[in-house]
């Protein structure tokens, strides 16, 4: 037997308390396809099967869509609102269900803040909730500046939100040692966000993380680093993973900032890729560099040394003694499919 279409059609509860002494006629309209993808199936008693059932958001009801038995009345839908309010601030998400709590936090970082007006900053700090704001301990205020401040440099550098949380992570180990007091803070979080790219496997150079590290110079952030190693390995009892670099991890970088076409890029990843299986004594970074030179001296589009070490941050002087000692292993480097045998041959005599 089939459901009316347009019909009205008896609700009945299922429900001893919800049972009217006469059933409920109400217009049962056609179910559009929205409502239809939305149905799931339930037993119902009075069809003594498992049958269709669609949820009346306005009132709450679970309504058998073949006899209209209520199944179930003023259910309650525990699942979020993602509705969205505006306000006049563009800077928050206007979600109604607020921001994602943050473990590393004390409370979760679901604390409560009093919004002061736009513009009138100093009016806010001078009244009775602005001296009340300002009253209430915040214990994770250092630590909230903190991870802002790793966001914001790792925005700067386009990094993923895994390594934000780690670099957050490692920051509040450290930080929870007590042993960080009176150390350059802004070398100590770019040094965190260093350690964290490496560990996840997306690794940046230092000058790179120095770029971005406000004002803290590559020796510092270096200094750092090897102050938080040496304190987390104190504390952990064993040595830090710190995951290893291969030149390859720098390539596709470096050579879109020097504007390299795709097959250059190939045989640049090549390259390097068959230099791991030569004992060449040169960093990652170093040999990616020499790579790139003698790539783009088989291109028409040739890029002077100054372009790739500034692309690169490797010394001029760095890249031409690797360049020097890549330069006999050419055309076991350079594929073929790039350029022919001869060419390789003809490389310049470092």
């Amino acid at each position: 037997m089939g459901r009316p279409t347009s019909a009205p059609y008896p609700i009945r509860f299922h429900s001893p308390f919800l049972t009217p002494s006469n059933p409920i006629h109400l217009p049962f309209p056609p179910i559009s396809p929205t409502l239809r993808a939305a149905m799931s199936d339930q037993y119902c008693p009075e069809c003594k099967r498992a049958t269709e059932v669609v949820f009346d958001h306005s009132a709450g009801d679970t309504v058998c869509s073949e006899c209209g038995l209520v199944l179930e009345a003023h259910s309650i839908d525990e699942t979020s609102e993602w509705r969205t309010f505006a306000n006049e601030s563009s800077d928050n998400d206007p979600v109604r269900v607020g921001g994602p709590t943050n473990p590393l936090l004390t409370d979760g970082g679901l604390s409560t803040v009093i919004s002061k007006p736009n513009g009138a900053q100093a009016d806010f700090l001078s009244s009775s909730l602005g001296r009340w704001q300002n009253r209430g301990s915040n214990p994770d205020r250092s630590l909230i500046l903190a991870f802002r401040t790793i966001a914001n440099m790792a925005d700067r550098l386009g990094l993923v939100n895994t390594i934000k949380d780690r670099a957050n992570e490692i920051y509040k180990k450290v930080e929870d040692l007590k042993s960080i007091r009176g150390r350059n803070q802004d070398a100590i979080l770019a040094a965190c966000l260093y350690i964290a790219c490496r560990q996840e496997d997306k690794p940046r150079t230092v000058k790179e993380i120095c770029s971005v590290a406000n004002g803290a110079t590559k020796k510092e952030i270096g200094r750092a680093k090897e102050f938080i190693v040496k304190q987390l390995e104190v504390e952990m009892g064993q040595s830090m993973e710190m995951g290893t670099i291969h030149a390859g991890d720098f390539v596709r970088r470096f050579c879109s900032s020097l504007g390299m076409n795709n097959n250059a890029v190939k045989a640049v990843q090549e390259a390097v890729k068959r230099s791991e299986e030569l004992d060449i004594r040169r960093s990652p970074i170093s040999i990616a560099a020499a790579v790139i030179y003698m790539i783009t001296q088989l291109s028409d589009d040739k890029k002077p040394m100054k372009d790739i070490s500034v692309a690169t941050g490797v010394a001029e002087g760095t890249i031409r003694n690797s360049y020097k000692d890549l330069h006999p292993y050419a055309t076991r480097l350079i594929p073929t499919t790039y350029v022919k045998e001869e060419d390789i041959r003809n490389l310049p005599t470092p």
